[in-house]
């Protein structure tokens, strides 16, 4: 089974940048589908950003501008550069991917997660 491994996290001011990395164990280009989730304090895990193989992407509205989702099939490596950083953008962020075209189907991966503080 694949594995996936997040880096990158940790505390930045608003304003500020971080790139994180989902770094996988094998192939994933199995991985029709990646995205990055994340998980605020007492608040249900969102969708941030997703990526399909042939690169179309989407993000959620709260991101969109300042956060960029790319994939690197030959490096085995999702990544997310967040730019503009807000106090709202804490959270664990989980690296996510499925065979499937869309989340919550085929068979699915998670990381385990990377701790993202923004301070104000």
């Amino acid at each position: 089974q694949v594995q996936l491994v997040e880096s990158g996290g940790g505390l930045v001011q608003a304003g500020g940048s971080l790139r994180l990395s989902c770094a996988a164990s094998g192939s994933i280009s199995g991985f029709n589908f990646m995205a990055w989730y994340r998980q605020a304090p007492e608040k249900q895990r969102e969708l941030v950003a997703g990526i399909l193989s042939g690169g179309r992407t989407n993000y959620a509205d709260s991101v969109k501008g300042r956060f960029t989702i790319s994939r690197d099939n030959a490096k085995k490596t999702v990544y997310l550069q967040m730019d503009s950083l807000k106090t709202e953008d804490t959270g664990v962020y989980y690296c996510y991917g499925t065979t499937a075209n869309s989340p919550g189907w085929g068979t699915s991966r998670w990381g385990q997660g990377t701790l993202v503080t923004v301070s104000s």
